[in-house]
């Protein structure tokens, strides 16, 4: 077993001891679910330290087979892009556990169900970064489904069951036409070099040209109904409203970057002739993302409607980063991946807290916070200033990288992307002046600041993402090899600047 498999198995370990643990001890649960996710978290940090950055090739890995009737291997591995994505995975989820002690009481089912929901989850994100087994990677990215579900019909508030329900469908779907691509997948491999669903063997396929334009379509649109990228978006407004704040960050900073990164593993390195046929498209809905997902954030009233719109927004500049097909897009994208996740959970657990003090989600029923409650007010000022890419902070480094990647090659559409950045400031500055500054809005007199408890959960988040603004590096060697890996075998090259003589 190697230390990859290890990590994954860890929650689901930990999902099974707490079924011996009395439902009526709830703080034993916590501290229970809070241990096993913060144990691994610092394993997934000994992954990183033995990580070696120099080698493109997967690491960590480990092949079994697992349904030898139709070569089914139970096979993960580890590149610099996976890595991170599961370090961003793994680090949040104890968070997560820690800041938001009291969002399971009252729920539908016992608090031991939420904390068994969330460690099944944690095992199966840890799972759908790390497959290198086509038919495996489907069996987490499906079986993902399930906890979540059952997290937002269960423990989220008004209209959580239509939400639970519109998340379930649309990622079915999604689920569906990705199935019928990987069995063609599978077909065609078949005929060509024995069946297997071995990601390195299949990106040597040679397939017709509109048969793989058949099959990147099946992938692709499952990925950006994941993502979410307009127009296949409008399961998440209602997910992330009904969800908790807890379930929210884990949709939107995790789940979400299955659909990205699918992109990545999947789109582009097994079709890459497909890519390049439909990157015209795919960059368009890039475009109307940023801008369509900023505008609707801007007119939004509710705090959780405005994160959710903002992530609209910032998921097309993600894909835009990946389909320019330049090594600076790529690793602007896969960085843009790590800072938003760490970016929206600092919003949506300072949100969280916000709400459960107010009973309110109402943006401007929060005004003069600063006066009243200064850490929580500052952690959010932070928070929004990195959604909005200001120098120094964690975002502005990706976005700089995806629109400086994206101009080299389409310089009409980073040029509109760039106008994202401007309503970006609005959609941020807006709603800051209206909850943190002016005078105390009546009914916030008496809300409390953070407790010790939040203040721990809330440090080490803020503190990645003045890290990262400052001094992204070391994330950025991890990703950059495999980003050039990328794009050199999709078969481009980095446009060369032309200098007047």
């Amino acid at each position: 077993m190697s230390l990859l498999t290890l990590v994954g198995a860890l929650p689901l370990v930990g999902a099974a001891l707490m079924y011996f643990i009395p439902s009526k001890n709830i703080e034993l649960v916590k501290k229970f679910a809070l241990l096993v996710t913060t144990l691994v978290a610092v394993a997934s940090i000994f992954l990183a330290i033995g990580f070696d950055k120099s080698v493109t090739s997967m690491q960590f890995t480990q092949s079994n087979s697992w349904i030898s009737a139709f070569n089914i291997n139970f096979a993960v591995g580890l590149d610099g892009i996976s890595l991170v994505l599961i370090l961003l995975s793994t680090i949040l989820v104890p968070i997560v556990v820690l800041a938001t002690w009291h969002e399971s009481d009252g729920g539908r089912w016992s608090v031991k169900t939420f904390y068994v929901l969330i460690l099944i989850l944690e095992t199966m994100m840890i799972g759908v970064f790390a497959a290198t087994d086509l038919f495996l990677f489907y069996v987490f990215f499906e079986a993902m489904l399930i906890p979540v579900y059952f997290l937002i019909g269960g423990y989220g508030s008004a209209n959580r069951s239509a939400a639970a329900i519109k998340f379930l469908l649309y990622s079915l779907f999604g689920g569906l036409l990705m199935l019928a691509s990987i069995i063609g997948v599978y077909v065609i491999s078949g005929n060509q070099i024995g069946a297997t669903f071995d990601l390195t063997q299949l990106a040597t396929l040679e397939i017709d040209n509109q048969t793989e334009n058949f099959l990147f379509l099946g992938f692709f649109i499952a990925f950006a109904i994941k993502a979410p990228l307009w127009p296949f978006h409008t399961w998440l407004p209602d997910a992330a409203k009904s969800a908790t704040p807890g379930t929210s960050v884990l949709l939107l900073g995790v789940l979400d970057k299955v659909g990205t990164y699918g992109m990545i593993r999947f789109c582009i390195e097994l079709f890459p002739d497909a890519s390049k046929t439909f990157t015209p498209l795919i960059i368009t809905l890039a475009v109307i993302s940023i801008i369509y997902g900023a505008f609707m954030a801007i007119g939004q009233k509710d705090i959780k409607g405005l994160i959710a719109f903002t992530s609209i927004s910032h998921f097309g500049f993600i894909t835009m980063g990946i389909f320019a097909m330049t090594t600076q897009g790529m690793s602007g994208s896969n960085l843009y991946m790590v800072n938003h996740g760490f970016s929206t959970a600092a919003l949506f657990l300072i949100a969280g807290w916000m709400m459960a003090r107010r009973n309110s989600s109402i943006i401007s029923d929060f005004g003069g916070l600063q006066r009243v409650t200064p850490v929580m007010a500052w952690s959010f000022f932070i928070a929004g200033l990195s959604g909005l890419a200001l120098p120094g902070l964690a975002s502005f480094v990706s976005e700089f990288l995806v629109l400086v990647g994206t101009y080299t090659r389409y310089p009409v559409a980073a040029i509109i992307g760039t106008l994202g950045i401007i309503l970006a400031a609005l959609y941020i500055l807006i709603p800051i002046q209206k909850t943190l500054h002016g005078p105390v809005t009546p009914g916030n007199e008496k809300m409390t600041d953070l407790n010790l408890r939040e203040k721990i959960a809330i440090a080490p988040v803020i503190a990645i993402i003045v890290v990262m603004g400052f001094y992204p590096k070391p994330v950025l060697d991890l990703i950059n090899p495999t980003s050039e890996k990328v794009v050199t075998n999709a078969g481009f090259t980095d446009p060369v600047a032309e200098v007047n003589k």
